[in-house]
């Protein structure tokens, strides 16, 4: 398929020829008005003068004709040129049916407390949400994968896309507090179903990964959950979190205990239980076997064909006859002459 991209530069063509007629040359007005001033000229031999002075005119050379027509050449190639030709040549991608999942994880301070245990080793919240996580993006062959992270604020860390490697690149540099220190549940669930509504019916899925205390924000999590029953998000909540009465966190640089970062689970399970999701603890080994398998049992997004075209750009070409007309005007200086003679004198 062929275009040009600036057809609008079509208009330039016709200037060279305008330009005489809009703006004719002073010289022929001067000409003209000196010729309205007849003066009488007195010889004795007058029929002989004449004569001597009368010449036939010559015809036009080949040099002023070829001169003028490298003008025009040269001219019109370089309005070719900017109108910028193009071949579009069609590219089609085709994606294949999957869900789309958009997963919102807590970012708070409260993501620092150590009340994990892995290998023997102490470890805080967002390790083992990593942990988890990036396992379950690595397993989602076909399904677009973006990432919320929320803290004080909720953010769009990634949007929707069938790269997962990047997506887990994206949550392995995701560190505690980096959203703020306060949680914002609810903005967050409202933010991932206003992306989720863009995309089909029936593969809308939501999972967020917190500690079930929602103490900043516009929304309220039960308000979000409502927002998304609404528009068909399925909300799976992975809890984060022991049930121990004082809790160890890492603060400026020391371990201190806290009373104050339990986790809210009943908040957590409303949010599941009205959107017709689930919830699970992340210390359950099954729990990302169970959400897979309940995933599974949605309706996957059909397979999507775009067609886009990509444009090859070939002003090269006229820009090249431009240059040769260049070139031929250079060729034949005698033809200049001629051709400015031959204005002066017309």
């Amino acid at each position: 398929m062929f275009e040009f991209h600036w057809p609008w530069a079509a208009l330039l063509l016709p200037l060279p020829w305008l330009l005489p007629v809009l703006w004719p040359d002073r010289r022929t007005q001067a000409d003209e008005t000196l010729e309205g001033r007849r003066q009488t000229l007195l010889h004795p031999r007058l029929d002989d003068l004449r004569t001597a002075f009368t010449a036939r005119r010559p015809r036009l050379q080949l040099a002023g004709w070829l001169y003028r027509a490298l003008l025009y050449l040269l001219w019109i190639a370089l309005i070719l040129a900017l109108m910028r030709p193009q071949w579009l040549t069609p590219y089609t991608e085709v994606s294949t049916p999957g869900y789309d999942l958009m997963i919102a994880v807590d970012a708070s301070h409260s993501m620092e407390a150590l009340d994990f245990t892995v290998e023997g080793r102490q470890v805080n919240r967002m390790a083992v949400v990593k942990g988890v996580m990036g396992r379950f993006i690595d397993a989602r062959e076909g399904d677009r994968v973006g990432l919320i992270l929320f803290g004080s604020q909720a953010f769009i860390l990634s949007p929707l896309t069938l790269d997962r490697h990047a997506a887990r690149q994206l949550l392995d540099g995701v560190v505690p507090s980096i959203a703020g220190p306060a949680t914002a549940l609810g903005d967050a669930i409202a933010l991932g179903v206003s992306k989720l509504r863009e995309r089909p019916e029936g593969s809308r899925v939501m999972i967020v990964i917190a500690d079930g205390d929602n103490n900043a924000g516009s929304f309220a999590p039960k308000e979000a959950a409502l927002l998304a029953r609404a528009t068909g998000t399925r909300i799976y909540v992975i809890g984060v979190g022991s049930k121990q009465p004082s809790i160890p966190i890492l603060e400026e640089g020391s371990v201190r205990y806290r009373d104050d970062l339990t986790m809210d689970e009943g908040t957590l399970q409303e949010i599941a239980d009205l959107t017709g999701g689930g919830y699970f603890r992340a210390t359950d080994t099954r729990a990302l076997e169970e959400i897979s398998s309940r995933i599974g049992q949605l309706e996957k997004t059909e397979a999507e064909a775009r067609t886009a075209f990509l444009p090859r750009p070939l002003y090269r070409w006229p820009l090249g006859v431009a240059l040769l007309a260049l070139l031929g005007l250079g060729l034949f200086p005698e033809g200049r002459k001629r051709f400015a003679r031959r204005l002066a004198s017309a």
